[in-house]
């Protein structure tokens, strides 16, 4: 491979490559960032800070289906156990689930700890 080095005026040091070695490079370092990714996804899994969901639902949420009924039927709560879980009425979790009215971020936060998943899961 040929290789040049070039001195700027400044006093820095370059190396000029052919543009097919920088590719192979690039592709390369993509790809040991793509393999640590997994590494630490897989980590976090098993440490249990981490959980798949079945595309059944994760498309059910793309679709834009209300984020709180889908996870809740993914814990495979009803809406009940939710309410009771988070300290609401069954009543005012159904008028949120359907859109009919905004939870508060207390309110918010509280159902995000019954369904155990981050706020940012139901944003």
């Amino acid at each position: 491979m040929p290789v040049q080095f070039i001195t700027t005026a400044g006093g820095d040091r370059l190396v000029v490559i052919p543009e097919a070695e920088y590719n192979r490079m690039l592709a390369d370092l993509e790809d040991r960032a793509g393999a640590e990714a997994v590494r630490e996804f897989n980590a976090c899994m098993a440490a249990g800070d981490e959980e798949l969901m079945p595309a059944e639902f994760a498309n059910r949420i793309i679709d834009g289906e209300n984020k709180i009924r889908v996870w809740r039927e993914f814990r495979a709560m009803t809406a009940r156990d939710l309410a009771e879980k988070a300290e609401i009425s069954a009543g005012f979790l159904s008028q949120i689930e359907k859109g009919e009215r905004d939870g508060s971020f207390e309110t918010i936060k509280k159902i995000a700890a019954a369904l155990r998943i981050s706020v940012d899961d139901l944003a």
